[in-house]
């Protein structure tokens, strides 16, 4: 028996894909953004979604429909109430690009409100939330807090009993090829308590370089666990060299043509000096630690980016953008499901979502859990192991001619708040 779910910042649908293949159907899907809508649309359009506008004040709160308007539209009493509120202010880019954030003082920290307004007229059995690992930061919870003050007041005042069960999970511990953590909020209407899934997933043991024999990525378990998930598993199947030719992914900036020379794995720290001996393109840790990202076919993902500019990865393993479907993959969609876009709107629909299959486990064990239903145990959109995993790409070996004139000696980072920025900053409020 299918459950129903209102599905608020609903995305390009990470989180409403999980629950659909958990056994979920949507009474309402409310969005913002126009793009998103338009996939949603295309690929499931039974689904009622709701285009909600953007406040011109820059509020990603609600505006042309109330929390009222989305219980009223929802037509029936919700199973569950699911979302992913759209917090910058508790994202780590935020935090970091500032030195602090005003967090729950941020007028766009007002999802959160919105979401607890559905959920306090809505009252659904049960409720998920998603959100940024910066909401649970240590000595920086005051969003939990919020959010946990909240839900005991909703209690009082409706008569409720929503437990709350807050984690931080990884995905890739859970089987998908992606190194995103995200905070998951779930509770029951009647205080039934909630116990998240135990990973299925471990990072492998390194291999012994002393050994003389090839080294083959581990893929046997550890201690009862499955070895991750690698890249090549999601995307292997997608390779293709005429999406090198694809002027949609190609790669731009003053550092496109550096980009071939970093191997697999490996960041703009190729080019850093760690030292100060060696000359070199780069200070060691003076630039993000995703500039020039590239993917490993034998490991894992790293954190899909909504915005990336120019020199911003991961970038696939043949020094090019990945492309819509190899982004999807990596977050587990469906294999089916298409981004409608270019690839600059695909990778904000998709670096913007949840891993589908992460929530589709959630899901799972919800319906377990609270509504004492018989469910599988394995999600259904993880990606299958592609063996062989084939060898690294060659990286080119020369630096481009236009850049050698900025090689030279760079001063490494001087550590954790002696950096170029953090020195501007203290002379700023002194």
């Amino acid at each position: 028996m299918k459950l129903s779910v209102i599905s608020l910042y609903t995305g390009a649908g990470g989180l409403d894909l999980g629950l659909e293949a958990a056994g979920f159907e949507p009474l309402a899907c409310v969005e913002m953004d126009g793009e998103a809508v338009t996939t949603l649309r295309a690929n499931r359009p039974s689904w009622p979604v709701i285009h909600a506008k953007l406040s011109p004040k820059g509020s990603r709160n609600f505006v042309g429909i109330t929390p009222e308007e989305v219980v009223e539209e929802s037509k029936g009493d919700a199973d569950l109430l699911a979302g992913g509120p759209p917090c910058q202010p508790f994202s780590k880019s935020g935090y970091w690009h500032n030195g602090d954030s005003a967090r729950l003082d941020d007028p766009r920290a007002d999802t959160l409100e919105s979401y607890l307004r559905t959920l306090e007229l809505a009252k659904p059995r049960a409720f998920l939330l998603e959100n940024v690992p910066g909401l649970a930061f240590n000595n920086k919870s005051e969003g939990l807090s919020f959010l946990r003050d909240r839900i005991r007041t909703i209690n009082r005042s409706a008569g409720t009993s929503y437990s709350f069960h807050a984690a931080r999970l990884n995905a890739v511990e859970y089987g998908v090829p992606q190194l995103r953590e995200r905070v998951f909020v779930v509770g029951h209407r009647d205080g039934i308590e909630f116990e998240f899934p135990k990973p299925t997933h471990v990072k492998p043991p390194p291999v012994d370089m002393t050994d003389p024999r090839p080294h083959e990525p581990m893929r046997e378990p550890v201690d009862g666990l499955e070895p991750y998930m690698t890249a090549w598993d999601a995307i292997g199947h997608l390779d293709d060299s005429a999406l090198d030719e694809d002027d949609d992914l190609r790669v731009r900036g003053k550092y496109a043509d550096l980009l071939p020379t970093i191997p697999e794995g490996c960041n703009y720290l190729f080019h850093a000096d760690k030292d100060g001996e060696e000359r070199k393109l780069f200070g060691w840790r003076t630039r993000y630690w995703s500039m020039l990202l590239k993917l490993e076919k034998s490991r894992p993902s790293w954190t899909l980016t909504a915005q990336p500019g120019p020199a911003i990865g991961p970038f696939h393993w043949r020094s090019r953008r990945l492309s819509a479907a190899e982004l999807g993959a990596l977050q587990t969609f469906p294999a089916d499901y298409r981004i409608v876009g270019n690839n600059r709107s695909a990778h904000k629909q998709l670096g913007n979502a949840v891993p589908s299959a992460l929530v589709e486990l959630l899901g799972l064990e919800i319906r377990r859990q609270f509504f004492g239903q018989r469910v599988r145990r394995r999600p259904s959109l993880l990606p299958v192991r592609r063996d062989p995993i084939p060898k690294p790409e060659p990286p080119a070996k020369l630096i481009p001619s236009a850049l050698r004139r900025e090689v030279k000696v760079y001063a490494p980072h001087g550590g954790t708040g002696l950096g170029p920025s953090a020195s501007r900053r203290v002379a700023t409020r002194s």
